[in-house]
């Protein structure tokens, strides 16, 4: 019920934008301008193959457990397939929403969480410029719902994410933004939001099962390995207000060329709230925030201190023709547990000559290699030895490099290799991936 009650409660928002839409574009304005509908389908398939390594788990099951790669070897897939809507009135009112469908590498936080997953539903009064993209002028917007975080990386050039982005913002929140351009170098962004629970997940494709009702019941077996998870910002569930709320602050400054080829922007950022004592999530009997951290039975924690959760910031954008570069650096105090994270994203698109052509379309059109460097530090020394999930405590690098092959307008290939090194008591562990996507829009 809380799942069909949280799918009515954001389809609201976005249906209000729709029941006016019809109306507008059969009567536009004065100026000529009427409503504006969209809609766009995209799916993608996979080959993926993933390192099969294995480490014991310090806490005292019987019999034993381990930390095991999610589905390891050779697997051909389709992971998603995603319808998306939108409805505008010129600049003054924009509504969107996008609804996955299978969505195995999004599943939230374990492959047992639903098959049908509303990802975004909000509508938007004012214009909010694009990351890098100067305003022709000062202007302010309000948008509410579901939304992506203003700091996340929406320019993408892997299909895979790295570790900052899965740990800080790879999830939508719920609940209010506001931004506004002072003058067309400066701007503030603000947000009031549920805030997106705190639990873990591999930072590879699959999230793997942690806490599925397989780990309790010793005639079944989980579906896939549990995986080695890092702590990162679930996805919100269910809409829930009446708990205490997480404010979001930006500031940032942007400057593009007369011609439009060169632009940065650097927002710097902060965020805070107060974990609640346990967060029910579908596909999990683990609860998130505090009972997370607090190990089981809360006998088992890391060295968990206070109930305060709060990152610090800051995101570059810059590009230069086909150039691009994206950076994020995060400093987190979450239950007195400090934890930094770098990652540096570096891409080049070539347009390519037309040398063949299908149904007057032209054939591969663009290739773009990219590179990501990512890391996550850390500093949870203290606590029980005995608390089951080692890999929340491990340095980990992640090196990430592969292109996007434009194949014809609407489909393009990505091949990309994971290059995964943790750093353990006894030693590092490899925990590499080969992804390769075939995705197709409409």
């Amino acid at each position: 019920m809380r799942r069909r009650a949280l799918a009515l409660d954001f389809a609201a928002v976005f249906a209000a934008a729709l029941v006016a839409a019809p109306v507008g574009a059969q009567e536009p304005d004065e100026a000529g301008a009427g409503w504006d509908l969209d809609w766009g389908l995209e799916a993608k398939v996979h080959y993926r193959d993933s390192d099969d390594t294995r480490f014991p788990s310090p806490f005292g099951f019987d019999p034993p457990e381990f930390l095991e790669t999610v589905d390891p070897g050779s697997h051909f897939e389709v992971s998603v397939v995603t319808l998306k809507l939108a409805a505008s009135l010129g600049e003054a009112i924009r509504a969107e929403a996008k609804v996955d469908v299978i969505d195995s590498y999004d599943r939230n936080p374990t492959s047992t969480d639903r098959e049908v997953d509303v990802d975004e539903v909000w509508i938007r009064f004012g214009r909010e410029a694009d990351a890098a993209q100067l305003p022709e002028r000062s202007g302010a917007y309000l948008k509410v719902g579901k939304f992506p975080r203003f700091e996340r990386q929406d320019d993408r050039h892997l299909e895979s994410y790295g570790l900052v982005s899965t740990a800080f913002n790879r999830f939508e929140d719920a609940g209010v933004e506001v931004g506004a351009d002072l003058g067309r170098f400066v701007y503030l962004k603000a947000s009031l939001t549920q805030g997106n629970p705190l639990f873990m997940r591999d930072p590879n494709a699959l999230a793997g099962d942690n806490g599925t009702p397989a780990d309790f019941d010793p005639t079944r077996v989980a579906e896939l390995g549990n995986g080695f998870p890092i702590l990162y910002d679930a996805e919100v569930e269910d809409l829930d207000v009446d708990g205490d709320l997480e404010t979001a602050l930006g500031l940032g400054v942007r400057w593009e060329s007369l011609s439009g080829e060169t632009a940065f922007d650097v927002l710097a950022w902060h965020t805070q709230r107060d974990l609640a004592d346990t967060v029910p999530l579908e596909g999990t009997l683990y609860g998130g925030d505090l009972d997370l951290l607090l190990g089981p039975f809360n006998a088992f924690p890391l060295p968990v201190t206070d109930d305060g959760k709060q990152e610090t910031g800051v995101n570059l954008w810059l590009y230069a023709g086909g150039f691009s570069a994206v950076a994020q650096a995060v400093d987190q105090e979450v239950a007195g547990l400090d934890r930094t994270g770098l990652e540096v994203e570096l891409a080049y698109q070539f347009e390519l000559p037309v040398r063949w052509a299908a149904a007057g379309r032209q054939l591969f059109p663009y290739f773009q290699p990219a590179v990501r460097f990512s890391e996550i530090d850390p500093d949870f020394a203290g606590g029980s030895p005995q608390f089951p999930g080692p890999s929340l405590r491990w340095a980990w690098t992640k090196i990430d490099y592969g292109f996007r092959l434009g194949i014809v307008a609407g489909t393009d290939l990505t091949v990309e290799f994971a290059d995964n090194t943790l750093e353990t008591a006894g030693g590092d562990l490899s925990l590499d991936e080969l992804l390769a996507t075939l995705r197709w829009r409409i």
